[in-house]
């Protein structure tokens, strides 16, 4: 069995076994148009994803997450939700209690919680096009009105609050990077304003890492060198595993 998906409280979670197994899982926090349901998922049908997904799988990894009640912007519901995931998964499989996390673009904000908050049982994190400050986001954002009135409401359902609200509690929340005692990669792929826009906040926080001599590499790609990913990630995560 290459892979199951299953239902864990209201939400849908995909499993992907490895062909040999290391003994090692990482688990995915997706971005916006991350999805799971009952028999695929985003991972499984956007032709990149499934390439990082078989390249894991053949490097041995178990690699497992779940839909996280879809456009989630980092909401408490779904940082609670990859907690569930992350204990049912080490019951049920026989991987290493510390584990990978690779977190793409808005997966990043549930993804800083939970190094925050499951410290000791996380290894690495990878950030691919990370979203850092959901505060900086909308602010990009407002130069486009319809794109900013649907993300507006989106991060409104997200976070049970209005949008004035939500902006004075997320400077607290953009805190909880600016302290990393875990390798941390990052990988930022230029092939978007939205990327670009980000990798101005980057800066800043690259720079603040840099004094406080933490654990973080930056790297930047190409549109075109996309497909070097996987080399890029399986490294970084091989790095961080010779010890228990």
């Amino acid at each position: 069995m290459d892979s199951r998906n299953f239902q864990l409280h209201t939400e849908w979670n995909m499993i992907h076994y490895p062909e040999k197994p290391s003994g090692f899982g990482i688990l995915i926090i997706g971005d916006e148009r991350h999805f799971v349901d009952e028999k695929q998922s985003f991972w499984t049908q956007n032709e990149g994803k499934s390439s990082l997904i078989s390249a894991l799988r053949r490097d041995g990894y178990t690699i497992f997450y779940s839909n996280l009640y879809g456009r989630n912007w980092g909401s408490r519901k779904a940082i609670e939700m990859a907690k569930r995931l992350y204990a049912h998964t080490i019951r049920h499989e026989i991987i290493n209690e510390r584990i990978h996390i690779i977190a793409e673009g808005m997966g990043a904000l549930v993804a800083g919680a939970l190094m925050n908050e499951m410290n000791e049982n996380i290894r690495s994190i990878t950030f691919i096009n990370p979203i850092f400050s959901l505060k900086t986001h909308l602010e990009q954002e407002k130069e486009h009105k319809f794109f900013y009135k649907k993300l507006k409401k989106e991060v409104e359902a997200a976070l049970v609050s209005n949008i004035k609200e939500i902006d004075e509690s997320i400077a607290i929340n953009e805190e909880q990077f600016l302290q990393v005692d875990l390798p941390v990669k990052i990988i930022h792929i230029l092939s978007s304003s939205r990327a670009y826009k980000q990798s101005h906040h980057l800066k800043d926080l690259s720079v603040k890492w840099s004094e406080n001599n933490q654990q973080v590499s930056i790297n930047y790609l190409l549109p075109e060198k996309r497909y070097s990913l996987s080399y890029h990630i399986i490294r970084f995560l091989n790095e961080n595993e010779t010890i228990l």
